[in-house]
């Protein structure tokens, strides 16, 4: 299955960020449970972070990135980019 990268910066203040974390780490935790390898983490300036999954296509893709609470509640504007490993 392709790798899909969700670039983020925060645009909205850290105390309504930290309100959506909890959600958000359930949110990823269940694209584990259901196969997507995904794993989740902020820059170490803060400020953004990135989402890193398998999906089967750029659709499902979007699909799973709208779901997300920290876009749904507008925490962050993003960008979505297909990741093409070249070597493991």
């Amino acid at each position: 299955m392709p790798w899909f990268v969700k670039i983020e910066e925060g645009i909205v203040d850290q105390v309504t960020f930290d309100q959506s974390i909890p959600a958000h780490k359930a949110f990823v935790r269940d694209l584990i449970a259901k196969g997507h390898q995904a794993k989740t983490g902020y820059w170490g300036e803060r400020g953004g972070g990135m989402l890193l999954f398998q999906a089967a296509s750029m659709d499902e893709a979007k699909s799973i990135v709208e779901q997300d609470p920290l876009v749904k509640n507008g925490c962050v504007k993003y960008k979505l980019h297909q990741w093409c490993v070249v070597v493991e």
